[in-house]
């Protein structure tokens, strides 16, 4: 991965400077989370992990960006000289990849010295608020498609290569089967998949013939495009033609594909005519701006389709293009003493958790259904406790304390060892969604009105919150 240290905001730079000069001896606690779940949903897929990892391991100045920053006249010798000789020290926690994460749950901490995690804070958002957005908005699609596989076709609409190539990868994560993308294909081991365009049937005298030259390049790999000039009295009958050469060759065709129309009145006839074909195993596919609203709607209203290709609304996130992420300032530490630290904001709904923390999945005992998070200080002791009274995370709630009996706390977020260079596959980083996905309540997982699923912090965290706030509203006063 290419050097990506220069990825930052001005003023990250400029931070870091002061505080190399005036706090050299603090170190910080810094946690990356959301607030609000795109969509309307209830959770966000966490993503991008890999990446994080990958650009910290190469992160560095080089001799060009130390005579540009010179350029710029804004910082002395002395932070260029430490810039120059930049080694990272920072301490990484995340959750895996894959995993789902509700509102104001840290996705990933870093804690180390203060001008060395400030520094990241724009790099780490870059990456882990793209790829997560992708990773959810795939796991919406293939909660729509029931099962049925989702293809990725996104890159001609993505915003830039990068986009392509990373969101083709979090589309995996979240649930996506195969791409059209052949280089995140070959970079990610991802199963590669792709039919024709309309160019190849309009480039021959005829249907037919496009149609004819296509099996014969591909025998075994034959799935037409029926929707060019008219699916049922056209491209069907055709590809019917095309499909008993294939077989009278010894070769079984594919399917077909429709891009246009109603798809519903299209596939249930085409459907009809492949059956009385004596094809009724050739696969149909849909594509054409499909989201996973139209997903919904065609399943319910019978369309018979196997596959769906998805495109731009897939790699874009198109109805929600934004994961706002946050990168806050949870706790410095220095001469040996932590100090929590917190943002008050006029918007309750900014206010953040303070301290160093642990996430923590309550499963009911034996099982692995997840009725619940907690937030909790990462001193305290969760994982042999028998009970809990517990307060509602959510800073708007009005059901605030509770408490909480038989349950298993199971931690989430984990050290990341940077000194590590081997990759986790992405279908096993897919089959770890799959399997987090199963532990959550059906009911907070369906995409119209989930039902909320309540994320906690220890009273000790709630306290803490509180005195903060307090002392903070004092301060203002």
């Amino acid at each position: 991965m290419r050097n990506l240290s220069l990825l930052t905001d001005l003023y990250e730079l400029s931070m870091a400077n002061g505080f190399h000069h005036d706090l050299p001896q603090t170190n910080a606690t810094f946690d990356l989370f959301y607030r609000r779940v795109p969509d309307n949903g209830s959770f966000v897929i966490a993503a991008g992990l890999q990446q994080v990892v990958e650009a910290l391991q190469d992160f560095h100045f080089t001799n060009s960006d130390l005579d540009y920053f010179r350029q710029l006249n804004l910082w002395d010798e002395s932070f260029l000289a430490m810039l120059a000789n930049f080694k990272l020290t920072c301490q990484i926690k995340a959750l895996p990849e894959g995993t789902p994460v509700f509102p104001r749950e840290p996705l990933l901490t870093i804690t180390g010295p203060l001008e060395q995690a400030q520094l990241l804070e724009t790099l780490v958002l870059n990456i882990v608020n793209h790829q997560s957005l992708i990773a959810t908005k795939a796991r919406r699609l293939s909660y729509a498609a029931a099962g049925r596989p989702i293809m990725e076709f996104g890159a001609r609409r993505a915003q830039g290569p990068d986009s392509a190539l990373y969101g083709t990868r979090a589309a995996i994560i979240g649930g996506a089967n195969s791409t059209s993308n052949v280089l995140a294909a070959k970079l990610f081991d991802i199963p590669v998949a792709g039919t024709m365009a309309h160019s190849w049937i309009e480039a021959f005298p005829d249907e037919l013939t496009a149609f004819r030259k296509w099996a014969e390049q591909y025998p075994d790999n034959s799935a037409l495009l029926v929707d060019t000039y008219d699916v049922l009295n056209s491209g069907i009958p055709n590809a019917v033609t095309v499909f008993k050469e294939l077989r009278a060759a010894g070769h079984e065709p594919v399917g077909i594909r429709i891009d246009s129309g109603d798809v519903t009145t299209l596939s249930q006839a085409a459907r009809t005519q492949l059956d009385a074909a004596g094809f009724p195993n050739a696969k149909i596919t849909i594509s054409n701006a499909l989201d996973e609203h139209i997903i919904t709607s065609l399943l319910h209203e019978g369309a018979p389709i196997d596959n769906f290709g998805v495109g731009e609304k897939l790699i874009t996130s198109a109805s929600a293009p934004v994961l706002s992420g946050v990168y806050k300032l949870a706790a410095t530490e220095s001469n040996g003493q932590s100090t929590p630290k917190i943002k008050v904001s006029a918007s309750r709904e900014k206010l953040t958790i303070p301290g160093d923390k642990q996430v923590y999945r309550l499963y009911e005992p034996g099982t692995q259904r997840a009725f619940a998070d907690l937030i909790a200080l990462a001193t305290e002791t969760i994982v042999d406790a028998t009970s809990l009274t517990v307060v509602n995370s959510d800073p708007l709630s009005v059901d605030r304390q509770q408490r909480l009996t038989h349950f298993e706390a199971r931690p989430l977020l984990a050290p990341v060892d940077l000194s590590n260079t081997t990759s986790i596959p992405v279908t096993t980083i897919q089959a770890t969604t799959q399997a987090k996905l199963a532990e959550l309540p059906r009911t907070t997982q369906r995409l119209v009105n989930p039902d909320l699923y309540p994320v906690y912090m220890t009273t000790t965290l709630s306290q803490l919150q509180t005195s903060l706030l307090n002392k903070m509203t004092i301060l203002a006063d």
